[in-house]
């Protein structure tokens, strides 16, 4: 039995990725020195933590130097406390709780606080200049395009329909305002302060119908002849992605305390559920978004459970396509299926949402009281993670 246990999570809502934001003008060592100080005040003792592991894609600017072990410093809190700041790109923060889970359960620590953060407004994306993209002779010879005209090959290759896309979105939109009328996310969203008490991005009002009149936003000329010379039988490109129906950008945090049962006795807290398994995946590049679905397979198969036993499924909103094509290949239900919205939504904070998930997931499994959770992910380059969890 895997010994790694989720004890308490914590995030902020998540404000929109750009000046003005309610959150643009924090920093992102404010973000997540904040809920470290939310674990402290919950009853988390500082000492008893050996590690910050954090998520982060855009490491440069006020997210570079190492961002975990500067919050924990910048928070005050013992200096023994270690840091590691990760890159999986919109998988990271999904990465840093499996490699808690992956420490706490081979003994290394008791317990660890994991997660991610992504300030899109002060640190925007692409601003660290990577090879990957920023770089024509490395884009061309790994295949980089565009994230957004990646969806669109996603859809053109898998054969999904603007209509099909939109009703996505337009269900995503309207569960997220549903969750923030019941407030479901109210055990593990903090408020920060007087600024922002729920995620900024959910909007009323967005239906199939309304989303059919947004225009299409990601031709982009180089991306399709580097997609027709690996996908020579393409045909026609479809565009179906625009500003609805796509991830929006944003600025948040979040955070797990992952512990063993002995780092649990130790705090004198209860586990609120296991983390069974967990995986990642890659895949093709050029089509990129999804190895979710590979991850969520080979999660499964570590976990000892499989598609049929899991009550909920929590995957990243990767733009409509993506949700739409991982929920045909699993086979999910709908009414099992990011039953909150998701980031089309309520926003993409890149290296936190991976991290948001897995508490989405644990807390709707408390509302339902249902069992088991998946929570899978993709990124760029054509990376994926996933991860089983299991109430109580």
């Amino acid at each position: 039995m895997m010994d790694a246990w989720i004890l308490d999570t914590v995030r902020t809502p998540r404000g929109k990725g750009r000046a003005g934001g309610a959150l643009s003008e924090v920093r992102p060592v404010e973000l997540v020195g904040g809920l470290l100080g939310a674990l402290r005040e919950r009853g988390l003792a500082a000492e008893l933590v050996e590690d910050v592991v954090l998520g982060c894609v855009t490491q440069s600017g006020e997210q570079g130097a190492n961002l975990a072990k500067i919050a924990a410093l910048w928070s005050g809190w013992p200096d023994h406390v270690s840091g590691a700041t990760i890159n999986r790109f919109c998988a990271s923060g999904l990465d840093a709780v499996q490699l808690a889970a992956a420490k706490v359960a081979a003994g290394m620590e008791q317990v660890v606080v994991a997660g991610g953060v992504e300030s899109m407004s002060r640190v925007p994306i692409f601003s660290d200049k990577g090879a990957w993209f920023a770089d024509r002779e490395v884009a061309r010879k790994t295949g980089f395009v565009q994230m957004g005209f990646a969806a669109d090959l996603v859809a053109t290759l898998h054969g999904l329909e603007r209509s099909d896309l939109d009703a996505y979105a337009a269900r995503s939109h309207q569960r997220a305002v549903r969750a923030r009328e019941e407030d479901r996310f109210a055990r593990s969203m903090i408020p920060w302060g007087d600024v922002l008490a729920a995620d900024e991005l959910v909007r009323d009002g967005m239906s199939a119908e309304k989303l059919a009149g947004f225009d299409p936003l990601f031709a982009h000329e180089r991306s399709e002849a580097l997609a027709r010379a690996r996908y020579p039988e393409l045909g026609d490109l479809r565009h179906v992605h625009h500003r609805a129906n796509s991830p929006s950008l944003a600025d948040g945090a979040a955070l797990l305390t992952i512990a063993s049962r002995a780092g649990a006795e130790a705090l004198g807290a209860t586990p609120r559920a296991q983390i069974l398994g967990w995986a990642n995946a890659s895949v093709e590049p050029v089509q990129m978004l999804t190895a979710s679905t590979r991850a969520a397979h080979k999660a499964l198969e570590r976990a000892g459970v499989t598609l049929a036993d899991i009550d909920l499924f929590e995957v990243n909103e990767a733009f409509a396509a993506v949700a739409v094509a991982t929920q045909r290949a699993l086979e999910i239900d709908p009414e099992r299926y990011n039953v909150n919205g998701g980031a089309i939504a309520a926003g993409h904070a890149m290296g936190a949402t991976g991290a948001i998930l897995a508490m989405t997931c644990l807390d709707e499994l408390e509302r339902q009281d249902k069992e088991l959770g998946l929570v899978a992910i993709a990124g760029g380059a054509g990376l994926g993670s996933a991860m089983v969890i299991r109430r109580g």
